[in-house]
């Protein structure tokens, strides 16, 4: 859909609910696909869309839930009753609806898990047993395993009778009399229906341990679901199994669960790296309070860091006063300093993030860094000289020599501090841009006013 296309269907979607034609929009909403009503509703506003998901169709109603974003999902179910809430849930996906329950308060959450048929609440429970964003906590526990003594007749037969979700089904994994993973046995998708290549082509006597890949890529219960998320991006996977300490099989995780990950930690990695707080509701919703309460933290320890610059220029007082045109380089030098560390952070946060370098690679990075801002900082150093040499010719030598060391100072602060985060296990981006500037223009200060102290000889 396009944009105008959503646009004209969110007017005519809400045309039909403030003319309160309860037939005309029951009718209407029903006509959309999944996809397109998860459009529209994402431009409703909160009470419309509580009214107008209760007129759509059971079977299209659970379709359209489970594919909105979690803050949305979350406002539909404060909106039910509990019958409705416990109904809604037990259609989900069981990971889906772990993810829904992490979002809910605590309370509601358990009371809704206990409403839960027997198996649904088991399963429920096991996941919600492993730690939040790992690989346990993830995946899906309704995955289809195969004996590898069984043969391809039976393995057929048994993929026919399950009742596990066809998305699921897109492999096949292979254990051994301990539930101990040993391979797995891919499946085709093609024009609709699954294509059991492998099990189709050898003999109906034949064994799967026959049959199977044994070079397997799986995950650990324990793994970060970032590192899955890369996996199943490096190795182009569809679906990745998951295994205990023993490697014993107790899930799989799947390639749509994985995209949500990903939008969620580099959503998550953008909002730390402009030093705000972590927040999943739709920004267009979100009230001001709550905006502010997002921002404020950082922006007040910024505020207390900026003294320190503050401080610089007192100090230097004698110097500026000798020579007022230094205060026309100021906020170029050290603005200088500042973007070069912001572009040197972000580079080194995403490599670390996506696994390109690790800690050891630091020293080695270094040297190349060095080299880099070096060469950026002289030939920045070039560009401000001329400027000098129009404005104030007696300090050439003064700014070209501290642009050429706040790019190379701002730089190495900018590639430093996410390795060291990293290295004391903390999210390198909190090594925010706004972080990286207050670190910068402090240095920037006493770098440039202690040169223009010592070559113009004041004090």
């Amino acid at each position: 859909m396009t944009v105008e296309q959503v646009k004209q269907d969110v007017d005519f979607i809400r045309s039909l609910y403030y003319e309160k034609d309860v037939r005309g929009l029951k009718e209407a909403i029903n006509t959309y696909e999944a996809i397109e009503i998860v459009h529209i509703f994402e431009e409703l506003l909160p009470d419309e869309r509580v009214i107008i998901f209760r007129f759509l169709q059971k079977d299209l109603a659970l379709e359209v839930f489970e594919q909105l974003d979690p803050d949305v999902q979350e406002q539909l179910i404060e909106s039910f009753s509990e019958v409705q809430a416990v109904h809604v849930i037990e259609e989900m996906e069981t990971d889906d609806r772990v993810r829904l329950l992490d979002e809910l308060p605590a309370k509601v959450a358990d009371r809704l898990v206990m409403k839960l048929s027997p198996e649904e609440r088991a399963k429920t429970s096991l996941l919600r047993g492993y730690e939040i964003e790992t690989a346990g906590r993830i995946m899906t526990p309704d995955y289809l395993s195969l004996n590898k003594d069984m043969t391809v007749t039976e393995a057929i037969e048994k993929v026919r009778s399950s009742k596990v979700d066809r998305d699921n089904l897109t492999t096949l994994y292979v254990v051994d009399e301990e539930r101990v993973l040993i391979g797995i046995v891919d499946l085709q998708d093609l024009v609709g229906i699954v294509d059991l290549q492998d099990l189709v082509i050898a003999k109906p006597d034949q064994r799967i341990e026959d049959i199977m890949e044994d070079d397997i890529v799986y995950a650990v219960i324990g793994d970060d679901q970032e590192v899955v998320a890369r996996m199943l991006q490096e190795y182009d996977l569809i679906a990745i199994p998951v295994v205990d300490r023993e490697r014993r099989l107790v899930g799989a995780i799947t390639i749509d669960d994985v995209v949500d990950i990903i939008e969620e930690e580099v959503t998550e990695d953008f909002h730390k790296i402009g030093a705000v707080g972590k927040f999943r509701i739709n920004f267009r919703e979100a009230t001001v309070p709550f905006l502010f309460r997002i921002r404020i933290g950082w922006l007040m320890v910024l505020v207390f860091m900026n003294i320190f610059s503050g401080a610089g220029i007192a100090f230097f007082e004698e110097t500026i006063e000798a020579v007022v045109a230094l205060v026309f380089f100021l906020p170029l030098l050290i603005d200088s300093g500042g973007n070069a560390g912001s572009q040197s952070a972000t580079m080194m946060v995403r490599a670390l993030a996506i696994g390109d370098v690790v800690f050891r690679d630091w020293f080695k990075l270094l040297w190349k860094e060095i080299r880099v801002a070096l060469a950026m900082g002289v030939t920045m150093a070039i560009g401000v000289a001329l400027i000098a040499s129009f404005r104030a010719p007696e300090v050439i030598t003064v700014v070209a020599l501290t642009m050429t060391l706040v790019v190379v100072v701002g730089s190495l602060i900018g590639m430093s501090l996410p390795f060291i985060l990293s290295r004391f296990n903390m999210d390198p981006a909190t090594a925010s841009g706004p972080l990286i500037t207050s670190l910068a223009d402090i240095a920037g200060v006493l770098i440039y006013f202690s040169i223009a102290t010592w070559y113009l000889e004041i004090g």
